[in-house]
């Protein structure tokens, strides 16, 4: 039995599965409010020990039904002992060891395997864990933005995804499988490539000394890119400005954009799905993934019907004389948003096979 996670600045998913060698479905999954929680091991020690259903009492505040014998401890068939555990974690992960990068927890690999009696515990980047993910997705798990003309032969693949952050990371072919590699490249500066995007980036230097592309390309992105176009364009509708302090800004901001309810939101989805496909084709260049990019992440399902107009690939092959290469590149955004987990299964899975060291 494997236990796995994936640990983001806003959500964490954890899953029991009983995985051997092909993908299965878990036993049992749960999602917690990540900000809830004071550290993964309070979280995970609720998942694993559930509480008791309550016990449901008389008129007299004696329990109902017969009396009976007490329950035996549960035996190892009903307390299953776990092999394995791997969570995916929004944060640089050395020596299997990660202080989060947008919660205040810090994830050690070999306490958890202490505190729970797990064997072995691996601890990822979680675009690394969503990567392994990706090798294990259904061809209806995924929607095609660019259909391409790969190589007939294995080359690299890429990983991007904005959702509370953004995470980017490369698949290199070993020679018998694809290998992902840890990444913090959504903290690598934002580059500008037009004359628009260049006031964005006045704008965003008003506000932090270090303008990354996850400024930029997330959901507290999306809300500065909104703020930006405010500023500059003096557009706001009164209506719009009150659901966005009532709610989830960025949520307020593409719908109102994706429904063609304001200019200001419609011309901030524009700058955002041309940045994320800049970006996208800078991952593909670096790393000449040329058998395709995957776009990950909480937030690209949700503005698909905007990443499909043409103003996600215009931008991503924008890259002068490389437009040709980069127009045969698949492109393919990622619908299940549990690929993460699924990939720190897959890893979890693997290890409960190891010999234990």
């Amino acid at each position: 039995m494997i236990v796995a996670g994936d640990i983001g600045g806003t959500k964490t998913h954890l899953a029991l599965f009983d995985w051997k060698k092909d993908r299965v479905d878990p036993i049992r999954s749960e999602s917690f409010h990540s900000a809830d929680y004071t550290s993964l091991e309070d979280m995970l020690t609720e998942f694993l020990v559930p509480p008791k259903p309550p016990i449901s009492l008389d008129e007299f505040g004696t329990e109902k039904g017969e009396a009976v014998e007490p329950e035996p401890e549960p035996s190892a068939e009903q307390s299953p002992k776990i092999d394995a555990a791997c969570f995916g974690v929004a944060g640089p992960v050395i020596q299997n060891r990660c202080q989060a990068t947008n919660l205040p927890w810090v994830i050690d690999g070999a306490t958890l395997a202490k505190q729970f009696d797990i064997p072995r515990v691996k601890l990822l980047n979680d675009l690394e864990a969503m990567a392994y993910g990706i090798l294990l997705l259904r061809p209806d798990e995924v929607e095609i933005l660019n259909a391409g003309t790969p190589p007939a032969y294995n080359q690299a693949l890429a990983l991007i995804a904005a959702g509370t952050g953004l995470g980017e990371s490369i698949l290199f072919w070993n020679g018998s499988h694809y290998q992902p590699m840890p990444s913090e490249g959504g903290h690598s500066d934002f580059a500008p490539n037009n004359d628009n995007e260049i006031e964005l980036l006045r704008h965003l230097r008003s506000h932090y000394l270090h303008v990354s592309y996850e400024r930029v390309l997330s959901g507290p992105g999306l809300h500065a890119i909104y703020d930006y176009v405010r500023d500059s364009k003096k557009n706001e509708p009164t209506w719009l400005s009150e659901q966005i302090k009532a709610g989830d800004p960025a949520a307020v901001i593409a719908e109102a954009g994706l429904k063609g309810q304001a200019d200001i939101a419609k011309q901030t989805l524009d700058l955002f799905a041309s940045i994320y496909g800049a970006e996208a084709g800078n991952l593909a260049l670096k790393g000449m993934t040329l058998n395709g990019v995957y776009v990950g992440g909480g937030i690209a399902p949700k503005l698909l019907a905007k990443l499909k107009d043409g103003t996600f690939m215009k931008a991503f092959t924008n890259k002068g004389r490389y437009k040709r290469l980069m127009s045969s590149i698949p492109v393919k955004v990622v619908l299940n948003q549990k690929t993460a987990l699924l990939g720190a299964a897959s890893v979890a899975a693997t290890l409960s096979l190891s010999p234990a060291s």
